[in-house]
């Protein structure tokens, strides 16, 4: 079967033997569009063209059929005179020769065919020009351009790329510049759509795209089918074999975007939406998802904009309004262009007002808008979606996990995943890792305002409730993990706390990984005036806080939290709390505020007839007084703890104090009676305290070699860095790292002194510990390897 096609006048013959009829030979290639009949489906192409057609040797189904439709079907029967049906054997010559004209959608269908003569309509080729002009201020986005140019040198057919992104991220701005960077490439066409997905009167129907790209490359309106099907196969045959461009600008879904994409040929489109539509992945569709620009990035944008370089006179200030603006283009497009209206404002009022509280309202020129932008993706969102949207804006810090969503939106943690994964496939919020969120800047503030229209003061608070209360209740979970035998007097602690954490490290790993939300639970905690919640958090937090010594943190929750616990009235709580910050005070070498601290909290222990919190209060004045260099005291304070501590029937407590009398025995020269206190130390707590073991490992070490007792410093050492490690405790690898460097300069190997004293030294710095400053000066005395060739 042959379907005689428009195109270029054409002429063949086809020899009759035998060896022929079995294998006809190829079709010949045509060029350009197809002209296909209507019965075959949607891909007919209007053709007016003169046509001579000799049939030779047919079999009884070989019946030439012209498929027509309208005036063309007549001639079709004059062409056979069975109409259509078989011929008999008498009937059928060996060679009859056809001709006539052929118009609107015909076909010829025949057995075999000798000669074809098809004389070219007179209608011109179309291509369409459609795409936007390139974007005047576009900056940066290298990356992004570098992975387009390579998937279109990888490609060997259609290539289907779809940039996604928050609304205002400059998505279109990234395609119209990369497409005229590569349209001489494609000479066939053009074709740009705005698919209208956040217009006034909804998404475009696919159908009415093709009908709009349809009449751009060439066909009459008359012939256009009207369903969604023909239109379809009719565009792919109008775009087979060109090279062309198709801008398929704010899609909706896939479905929308999948009857747009050409079949076949050299094309290229480019979806833009602010949706992922993972879906295009089964139509071999290559992603990019845009982010903010960098602030370096941001502020050559708005130079672009507001041109003269003057920005540079207010770099420092141009590089504040690139962080208040987020780096999203955007709203730094809508500040340059204010800027660029007023050449006599200067930036840093520009800054003063972003700064404002409302921010979002000062991202307006003319009728452009961040806000307005924003509100269209959250008019599209579902009741549900859209309240986890509000809520989970609502969480104190920058980042989030899914269990803190449910916290907030008071639901179930596989309930609130779905609504999740929907904000994020929106772009309205990023999934960071694994099951772990957060909001653009100016999104998050949008988020919060939509929540003050639709939320109650009161479900607004609650919900910052929810989740200040799971922070709590997972942090004390952690420190019970982590301290097992210390004694607490929070109300999170009198029922034990149901278990989340598997093992100290997976304790550890979640505070780490939480650092930053806790300590703004904390605040959030404090503005509300839930001074409970606020002081409970301090005693929650003590065993992080010995692993990773965030001493800046530590002290800013104790500043907020014992006046908390003041006003609530609980003085072993304020007891306790200040005692904690003794030991910060006095390990930052601020000894003197250290022991004012202590005096404040040794009266407020005795008044409240506690003697766990003395005892503990009286350990760490002695440490205040080892730092300070008045051993004696320091001596008499931590045996003092440790008889209360006997007394009173701590046992680790109590271990920690000698310990401690081990360590201030050392710095009197009183080796071998700290080396007798120390051992008994480590055996004590060796199968109970891994922490407390690699410390008192770490002590035996620095004072085998005081003794020049090399092979067991090395054994002690190791095990203490070995032990540290497995606990992913920096600050106690930190304290063996110092000794093994100790130990690595007695042996007159620098290398390793240098290299141990300085991974230390990291480890202080991170912490704003004050022994990195200690280590630096260390540093810089050992002489600096000599070059070999010098």
């Amino acid at each position: 079967m042959r379907w005689i096609d428009k195109g270029d006048t054409v002429s063949r013959s086809m020899s009759t033997t035998g060896e022929d009829r079995q294998s006809p030979p190829a079709a010949p290639r045509l060029r350009r569009q197809p002209a296909r009949c209507p019965c075959l489906g949607p891909s007919a192409t209007p053709v007016t063209a003169r046509w001579s057609i000799q049939l030779s040797d047919f079999d009884q189904n070989s019946a030439v059929k012209p498929c027509s439709s309208g005036e063309s079907a007549e001639s079709g029967r004059r062409a056979n005179h069975r109409g259509g049906m078989p011929m008999t054997g008498s009937e059928r010559p060996d060679q009859i020769r056809l001709s006539g004209i052929v118009e609107g959608s015909s076909v010829v269908q025949a057995g075999s065919v000798r000669d074809i003569t098809i004389n070219k309509g007179s209608r011109d080729h179309t291509v369409p020009s459609q795409l936007p002009p390139p974007p005047r201020a576009f900056t940066s986005r290298d990356a992004e351009m570098v992975t387009l140019d390579q998937w279109l040198a990888e490609s060997s057919g259609p290539l289907v790329a779809v940039i996604s992104g928050a609304g205002g991220v400059g998505k279109t701005t990234l395609a119209l510049q990369w497409l005229h960077r590569v349209r001489k490439g494609f000479p066939d066409g053009m074709l740009h759509a705005d698919l209208g997905t956040f217009s006034s009167s909804g998404p475009a129907a696919p159908d009415q795209i093709l009908e709009f790209f349809l009449l751009a490359l060439g066909a009459r309106a008359k012939d256009i089918p009207s369903g969604l099907p023909q239109r379809q196969a009719l565009y792919r045959s109008m775009t087979a074999d060109r090279a062309m461009i198709v801008l398929l600008d704010d899609a909706v879904s896939a479905a929308q975007v999948r009857p747009l994409l050409p079949a076949h040929g050299n094309t290229v489109v480019v979806v833009t939406s602010r949706r992922r539509l993972a879906g295009l992945s089964l139509d071999s569709a290559r992603f990019v998802e845009l982010g903010p620009l960098s602030v370096e990035d941001s502020v050559q944008l708005m130079d672009n904009i507001v041109g003269a370089g003057r920005l540079e006179r207010e770099r420092s200030q141009a590089e504040e309004i690139a962080r208040l603006c987020g780096g999203m283009p955007l709203a730094l497009s809508l500040v340059g262009a204010r800027l660029s209206a007023r050449p006599h404002r200067p930036v840093s009022r520009e800054v003063g007002t972003l700064r404002s509280d409302d921010r979002l309202a000062t991202l307006t020129v003319d009728e452009s808008s961040v806000e307005a932008v924003f509100d269209v993706s959250y008019g599209e969102l579902d009741s549900t979606p859209a309240r986890a949207y509000r809520m989970c804006a609502l969480h104190p810090g920058r980042q989030f996990s899914l269990d803190a969503a449910a916290a907030a939106t008071g639901e179930e943690p596989d309930e609130v995943e779905e609504s999740l994964g929907e904000l994020v496939d929106c772009h309205l919020i990023a999934e960071v890792s694994d099951r772990r969120f957060r909001y653009h800047d100016l999104l998050r503030l949008h988020a919060r305002r939509q929540a003050e229209w639709a939320d109650s003061r009161t479900d607004r608070e609650a919900a910052v409730r929810r989740m200040a209360d799971w922070y709590l209740d997972r942090s004390a979970a952690a420190e019970v993990v982590l301290r097992p035998t210390r004694r607490r007097v929070g109300s999170r602690f009198q029922v034990p706390p149901r278990q989340p954490f598997q093992s100290h490290n997976e304790a550890l790993r979640w505070l780490t990984l939480e650092r930053h939300n806790l300590l703004d639970a904390v605040r959030a905690a404090a503005e509300h005036g839930w001074d409970e919640a606020t002081w409970e958090f301090c005693e929650a937090l003590w065993g992080f806080f010995l692993h990773a010594r965030h001493y800046d943190d530590w002290l800013e929750i104790h500043k907020l939290g014992i006046p908390a616990a003041h006003r609530t009235g609980n003085t072993t709580a304020e007891a306790r709390l200040r005692t904690q910050r003794v030991f910060a005070l006095a390990n930052l070498q601020r000894y003197d505020e250290a022991l004012e601290e202590g005096a404040v909290a040794l009266e407020l222990a005795k008044q409240a007839h506690d003697e766990f919190t003395e005892a503990a209060l009286l350990f760490e004045v002695a440490g205040a007084f080892l730092g300070r260099g008045d051993l004696d005291a320091a001596l008499r304070h931590f045996r003092q703890a440790e008889q209360l501590r006997n007394r009173i029937g701590t046992d680790r407590a109590a271990a920690l104090c000698r310990r401690r009398i081990g360590e201030t025995l050392i710095r009197l020269g009183r080796l071998e009676e700290a080396l007798t206190t120390l051992l008994g130390v480590a055996d004590e707590v060796s199968g109970s305290d891994q922490a407390e073991h690699a410390r008192v490992l770490t002590i035996l070490g620095s004072l085998y070699l005081e003794l020049d007792r090399g092979p067991e410093a090395a054994s002690a050492l190791a095990e203490a860095l070995r032990t540290a490690r497995e606990l992913g405790s920096a600050h106690y690898e930190a304290e063996a790292l110092v000794v093994l460097g100790d130990a690595a300069l007695r042996q007159g190997d620098t290398e390793n002194a240098r290299r141990h004293w300085t991974a230390a030294r990291d480890h202080y710095s991170s912490s704003g510990d004050p022994k990195a400053t200690d280590l630096s000066v260390r540093l810089a005395s050992i002489p600096l390897p000599r070059n070999r060739d010098s």
